[in-house]
């Protein structure tokens, strides 16, 4: 099977899990940090779909790929998320999921208060993660899923 293939069905398989942490496992057992593993397990399947649609798109030869992975990922804004149908307004969420980690790997501390973690960055700037916003970004990250396998349907 092909890799573009390959990660795509671990991105599905993934997916199933995560909803599943989300909506069954977080309000049984209510543990805030959970919320941490699911987006950086988001940020993991998304990062799939991408380099599925660029490994995809590189093998029929309409881009070219470089070794740093911020051209990568200009290469799939400007040339290939319109045709995957993924919009500006996705792209955003990205980005904020993406910051969302970087904080998180950064940061000193985290805690977690009311019904929000609240991470914190070097300047102790904080920035809070909520249950509602882990569902927007899950939502986010099924639909990059279905447009990504509707622009390859040709391999389903």
């Amino acid at each position: 099977m092909e890799k573009f293939l390959e990660a795509l069905v671990t991105a599905e398989k993934d997916l199933r899990t995560i909803d599943h942490i989300i909506y069954v496992t977080f309000p049984l057992i209510k543990d805030k940090r959970l919320l941490l593993k699911v987006m950086l397990d988001i940020k993991e399947v998304v990062t799939g779909c991408i380099t599925s649609i660029l490994q995809y798109e590189y093998l029929y030869k309409r881009i070219s790929l470089y070794k740093d992975s911020r051209e990568n990922f200009k290469t799939f804004t400007e040339k290939c998320a319109a045709r995957y149908n993924i919009h500006g307004g996705e792209i955003k969420l990205l980005l904020e999921l993406f910051n969302f980690v970087e904080k998180h790997k950064e940061s000193p501390f985290e805690f977690v208060k009311e019904e929000k973690i609240v991470i914190l960055s070097e300047n102790s700037k904080p920035t809070t993660l909520t249950l509602e916003k882990t569902k927007e970004f899950l939502i986010m990250a099924k639909d990059i899923l279905r447009k990504t396998k509707e622009g390859m349907k040709s391999h389903f």
